[in-house]
Parts: C-alpha cells; structure tokens; sequence
C-alpha cells in the first residue's frame, strides 16, 4: 500500500495542533476553576507557601545534619589514623635492627599494613604504604597496599604536599563501585620512616557509604515529615476555609433565589459566632426587602388599577364633553372671533386628552398583562406605506422629506398590523418633531427569519445618556422643546412593549447633531429567535441632500413609496 508524500507528518502536525488546543482548553478550565474559588485560591496559596517553607526548612536541616556527620566522622578518622600511623612507626623503629634485609623488611612492612587493615574502632579500610621517590639509600622493598586497583585514587598533588608536609593530609574522594555511583570517602595520608629503606608514605581510605546511608535516611524521614506536614496544612485550611466560606456560599445561593422571586429564601443561623451574626443580619435584610417589595408591589397594583379605573370612568363624561364640543365646533361661524377660538382650541385639547386617554388604558393592559397579540400573516411592506401614507401630511407640514426603501419581494410575517403601524407612526411623528427639515428615512429588510425597519433622522439627535431613557414613560430629552403633535410621552414605550409582545426588539442609536436612528426587529414567526438583525442600527453617516420641497406640496416622494400594486405577489 502506497502513502501519499507529507500524509504522515501532517497527520502528526493535526495531532500535535489538537494537543496543543485541548492543553490550552484544559488551563483555561483550571485558571477559570482557580479565579472562580476563594476556597482553591487560600488552600493553594498556603500549599504554596507551606511547600516553600518546609523546603527551606528541610534543605537547611539536611545540609546541617550532612555536616555534622562529615565533621564528626571526620574528626574520628584523623584521630584513628594519627593513632594507627604512631603505632606503624613505633614498630618500625623496635624492628629495624633484627631485619635489615629487603626480604625481612618487606615482610616487615606487608605485616603492618595488615595489621593497620583494621582501625582502632574495629572498621576495615585499605591501607597503601608507598615508597617515597629519590631515597637515598640503595636498598628498595616492594610497596605494600591492600586495593591495588584503587591505588589511582591517591592523586600525585596529594603525595607531593604528604612528602613535603610533617602532618598528615586528607582528601575527599569518591570510590567506585561496580555498576553502580560511586560513594564518599575519604584518604589521609602521612610519612613513616622505615630504617634501611628510608621514607615511605602511608595512606588510609575510609568508606563513608555508611554515613551516606544515614545522611539518606534522615533525608527521606525529614521528606516523609514535610509531606506530611503539607497535606495537614492543605486538610486544615481546607476545614478552616470551609467553614468560612460556606456561609458565604450559602448566602449567595439565598441572593439568587431572592433575586429570581423567591422571597421567602433564609439563610440557616447556627450558633452565636461572627457567621451565625452574619446570617442574622442576612434574613433581616431579606425580611426588610420582602416587607418593602410586597409594598411596592401593592402600591404599583393599586396605582394600575387606579389609573384604570380612572381611564374607563373618565370615558363617560369625555363622550358628553365631545359632543358639547362638536356642537359649539359647528356653530363657530355664528360666534365672535374669542368664542370661535375657544371652540376650535377646546376640540383639540380633547384630541389630545382622548390620545392619553387611549394611550394609559393600553399601558394599564401591558402592566396587567392582558395584552394580546392579534398577529396574521401580512406583507409588512403595506403597513410601512400605511404609517408613511399617515406622517406624509405632518412632514409636509414640517418640510420634511419623507422617503421609504423597501424590498421589491414580499415580506411576509406573522404580525399584528395595527401595533406595528403604532410602532412606526409613534417613531415617524418624533422623527418628524425633531428632524428639524432635514429628511427621514425609513427603510425595510428582512432575511429567511427577522425582518428589520429602521427609521432614520438627521435633526437634533441626542446624547448616549439620554438615549439610555428614550422609551421611559413621560420622559422628553428637551422638556423646554414646543411639542406640536399633541403627544402624550408614551408613545416610545408603547412602542417597545408592543416590539416586545411580538417577541422582538426596538433600540435606538443618537448622536448630538447627526440625528437618530431607531431600529424595530421582529421574528418572521412566532418562536424564532432573533440573534441578529438584517439592518445595523449605527448607520453610515454620509452628507445629507438637500431636498428641495415646495411650500404646500406634500413632503413624501411618491416615487420613493413603490406601489404595492405593481409589485410581484
């Protein structure tokens, strides 16, 4: 079976990628998990910090305790073979005269060294009595030495400063071992003077394996303790910081749900310390906000049902108003000029009261939430031109330059005609107030799932904050500022609780000077859920035209509205 060239290293590379991702994930799930945990963060910390400690801690008694034993064995080793060295020397000095031979003193010497084979506290060690170079006498005997296969660790430094020195020297060095490290230990070394052969160096090589074994063991009892002094700091902080934090955990959890409507949420008080104190004060606190909450719940009821209440008793006698109004409005021409006035001012501050009227019952529905929804399958584009067709007279009015881009294709959706044409009356009517002559755009797009229109203004504008309160109730950016329509100051929020109840969305972007740009995004369907619209709110600023419009004429471009009529079903 053939493999094509560069399969198998890019297999490792996609290998080695999702490796590297999965690394990547798995810390980014562990700092997440860390930042995430007061409890993981304080027992880490103290690890850390009880891990460092017992380190320095141990790494100090080790090397104290390895200098201790050194210095100590040591000190026993120069003392042993000062005293085994004296005793060589004294013996040969007593036997000198019976063997003056070179046979009788190389057997002298090969007994010494045997004898020295053992030391004084009983250990064996390798010893090498070795000629010292350029005697001169002519008489020569053999060195005697115990390992001649370690002779090589007596360096030829060490027994130039033993032949120039009257003290005997010492060196650390380490002995081999087959197959294995090599160990510790340690040769001195010093002269004898043998009669008829001349001077002689001696030396001692002791093992200190056995101290080694100590100084390993205390390291491993010292590391055994360390560890487990570091999981008794992790089990007590964990303890200690459970209990600590548990009530604070608890208390979040008791937050949550009063944060999500369950005002009878407490939190457990258990004894009489600081976190039995902190509970206490908890569930008062919660206690105080249910007792207010319920009270404001009340009161917001009681003002709904008044402003209700209000709106359907006020109905009767605005209907006897409106007619005495309509009679006197008719007779105006048969009354002098101050009555006439009165007449045609008294009709139009009914208008007005009608409109909040309306406007407060449809607001007391949405607070009650008997609102309903009654959506048919429409093509939107119809209830644009239908709101466009309304705000033509007031933008002639005005001078505004009223214009709508909509799609050649149908778009049909699931909607409730008559609020999404309030919708777009309510933002056509404050485009138009606050354009201040420039034009208003109006614009429809939609894609296989959300249908977006967005009506576009260059007047005034506003600031980012008071954008933020735009479609609060009764709220005006200018309260100084003619209002000219009749407007009731509820038009915006209407607006959005009618965009809402469609399950869709209304936003508004402003800027002083550039105008603003309200965008209304509705579902084509109902359950759909909308995540992105198909029109941006922020639009592209461009320079404005200047439209010239003829006094009287009317303001909307008939050419700008397509005719329905002649569009493709």
């Amino acid at each position: 079976m053939s493999v094509a060239a560069g399969t198998w290293p890019a297999r490792v590379r996609r290998g080695a990628g999702r490796g590297r991702a999965w690394l990547a994930l798995a810390g980014r799930g562990v700092v997440a998990r860390w930042r995430g945990s007061l409890q993981i963060r304080v027992v880490t910390s103290a690890l850390a910090f009880g891990v460092a400690a017992l380190s320095g801690l141990g790494w100090f008694l080790s090397d104290r305790i390895a200098d201790g034993l050194y210095e100590d064995r040591l000190s026993q080793i120069l003392g042993d073979s000062a005293s085994s060295t004296q005793h060589a020397q004294e013996r040969f000095t007593a036997s000198a005269g019976d063997r003056a031979s070179v046979p009788d003193v190389e057997r002298l010497l090969a007994d010494v060294v045997g004898q020295l084979r053992v030391g004084g506290s009983g250990e064996r060690r390798d010893v090498f009595l070795l000629a010292a170079p350029n005697q001169p006498s002519r008489t020569f005997a053999n060195d005697q030495v115990t390992a001649a296969d370690r002779v090589s660790l007596i360096t030829s430094e060490l027994r130039a400063q033993v032949r120039e020195s009257d003290v005997q020297l010492w060196m650390p060095v380490g002995i081999p071992v087959d197959g294995e490290p090599p160990v510790p230990g340690v040769v001195v070394g010093s002269t004898v003077t043998v009669p008829t052969v001349g001077t002689y160096e001696l030396y001692y090589l002791y093992d200190l394996s056995s101290e080694q074994q100590t100084l390993a063991f205390i390291q491993r009892v010292l590391l055994l303790g360390a560890v487990a002094l570091v999981a008794v700091l992790g089990a007590l902080t964990w303890l200690v910081t459970r209990t600590a934090v548990q009530p604070v955990r608890a208390a979040a959890r008791v937050a949550e749900r009063l944060a999500d409507g369950l005002l009878s949420e407490r939190m457990a008080v258990r004894g009489e310390d600081e976190m039995a104190t902190l509970a206490r004060s908890f569930n008062e606190m919660a206690e105080s906000l249910q007792l207010q909450i319920h009270r404001m719940e009340e009161l917001s009821r009681l003002q709904r049902r008044f402003v209700s209440d209000v709106s359907h008793e006020l109905k009767t006698p605005l209907t006897t108003i409106r007619m005495a109004a309509e009679i006197l409005h008719s007779s105006r021409d048969r009354l002098d000029p101050a009555a006439a006035r009165s007449a045609e001012l008294l009709t139009a501050q009914l208008d007005r009261f009608e409109a909040l009227l309306a406007d407060l019952l449809e607001m007391s529905r949405f607070d009650a939430g008997a609102a309903m929804l009654d959506a048919e399958r429409r093509d939107v584009r119809e209830v644009v031109v239908g709101a466009v067709d309304q705000a033509s007279a007031l933008a002639a009015s005005k001078g505004v330059w009223l214009s709508a881009d909509l799609p050649a294709e149908q778009v049909i959706a699931d909607v409730d005609p008559r609020r999404v044409e309030r919708i777009l009356r309510n933002l056509l009517v404050n485009a138009i107030e606050h354009a201040e002559g420039n034009p208003v755009e109006v614009t429809l797009a939609a894609d296989e799932n959300v249908l977006a229109i967005r009506v576009r203004d260059h007047g005034v504008g506003m600031t980012p904050e008071e954008a933020e309160h735009v479609f609060d109730r009764f709220w005006r950016a200018d309260p100084a500022r003619a209002r000219t329509t009749g407007g009731t100051g509820l038009g915006l929020a209407i607006s959005q609780e009618d965009a809402h109840l469609h399950g869709g969305r209304l936003e508004v972007w402003s800027r002083p000077g550039l105008g603003a740009s309200f965008l209304l995004t509705l579902p084509r369907r109902a359950g759909i859920t909308i995540e992105a619209s198909p029109l941006s709110l922020e639009p592209e600023e461009a320079p404005v035209p200047e439209p010239r419009v003829e006094e009287g004429a009317a303001a909307a471009d008939p050419a700008a509205v397509p005719d329905l009529d002649r569009l493709e079903a």
